[in-house]
């Protein structure tokens, strides 16, 4: 076989457009559908990733450009160690820090407000194969969370890995409808803020 034989090649009209890629999981849902409907797979779309020391400004315009809420926090690919959302870097806890370590807004980082690794909420990738979107919407709900990731076992050749991602967004456009879904705090020291 010649490997070295030239393609042939034309040139473009007027009107050619890009490909777009077509969302995974953008038809209508019910609460009785699978729950892997609603689950963005990793393994399909590209994670959004940042560093830790990616200022909160930078991390809002990739989130922007990438047309998501949540970024993994990684350092070492495919290494985890948090992940930040868009309540992270408009929420109360960067004016938090702020006040705490006197600093401005403009030198915070991801690092500053992410959700560190043994804070993130999973649900085992074998449960959701099981599951319907209203026991999914349930869990958000139960733990007053946005977001929720889909872990894999590890197996002999493969690390525990996160195989997806749930987010109430998606949900919402997917059912159509709005998802209320109160926080919740996860420490005492947040449960003082709160009351103070």
């Amino acid at each position: 076989m010649n490997h070295d034989a030239v393609l042939p090649t034309f040139r473009l009209e007027p009107g050619t457009a890009i490909a777009q890629a077509t969302p995974g999981h953008t038809a209508p849902v019910t609460l009785d559908s699978p729950a892997l409907e609603v689950m963005t797979d990793l393994t399909l779309v590209k994670a959004a990733t940042t560093l830790p020391g990616t200022s909160l400004r930078q991390a809002e315009q990739m989130m922007i450009y990438q047309g998501v809420r949540m970024l993994f926090v990684v350092t070492d690919m495919p290494s985890i160690e948090g992940l930040v959302t868009t309540t992270d870097l408009h929420g109360e806890k960067p004016m938090r820090v702020v006040h705490e370590r006197n600093m401005h807004y403009d030198d915070l980082c991801v690092a500053d407000v992410m959700t560190a690794l043994p804070m993130l909420d999973a649900i085992d990738h074998e449960r959701m194969s099981a599951a319907a979107v209203g026991d999914v919407i349930a869990t958000l709900k139960r733990l007053g969370r946005n977001h929720l990731l889909v872990v894999q076992r590890a197996t002999d050749q493969t690390p525990r890995r996160v195989r997806g991602v749930v987010s109430r967004s998606q949900i919402e456009r997917q059912l159509g409808q709005p998802i209320a879904i109160t926080p919740i705090a996860d420490s005492f020291s947040e449960i003082e803020r709160a009351l103070a």
